[in-house]
């Protein structure tokens, strides 16, 4: 800091202070700021690429094919979920333990599976329907979508629940969405 003195009318005393320093300081600290703020920018912007997860948990090499009744629909932006007690071929819950064995898959988008006929209101609690899905890897009872999906109803049909006896919703093998 730099410091003058002036004398003005009166007797007056002017001090005039030079902070050529500090300047240098704040144009560190803007720069500072800038790099915080972006970091935080790009922390921010790429969340939503990493809130997408990798499919390596689910066991792609196998499929199992679940008859079940719908308990709850749960949709999602990136994915949808289905979440049913598994059913015997004459439509009985499977018990264990006393209690019904439930499962889960993982399916695309709720958008998606709208277009193809998978919406709450079309897909109402108590539907019974057959989906094909890759098992988790640590055998809990959860999957994604290997792509099929048959729609039954609310009755299972003699035969069980399958492409002859409901209605096909997705069909082939599409992979996890």
């Amino acid at each position: 800091m730099t410091k003058r003195t002036l004398s003005g009318p009166g007797g007056l005393t002017l001090v005039r202070r030079s902070f050529t320093r500090r300047r240098k300081a704040s144009g560190y600290h803007g720069c500072l700021v800038a790099v915080l703020v972006g970091i935080i920018w790009t922390g921010v912007m790429t969340r939503p690429i990493l809130a997408h997860h990798s499919f390596a948990m689910y066991d792609q090499s196998t499929t199992k094919t679940l008859t079940g009744k719908l308990v709850r629909y749960i949709p999602g932006a990136n994915h949808a979920q289905l979440i049913f007690d598994v059913l015997d071929s004459e439509g009985k819950a499977v018990m264990q333990n006393g209690k019904p064995v439930q499962w889960g898959v993982e399916t695309g988008s709720a958008a998606a599976l709208a277009r193809q006929g998978v919406a709450p209101k079309t897909f109402p609690e108590g539907t019974i329907f057959t989906v094909t899905l890759y098992p988790l890897r640590d055998g809990r009872t959860f999957g994604a979508m290997a792509g099929l999906l048959i729609k039954c109803g609310s009755a299972m049909p003699a035969g069980g629940c399958t492409k002859a006896t409901g209605e096909v919703l997705i069909s082939g093998d599409n992979g996890p969405a």
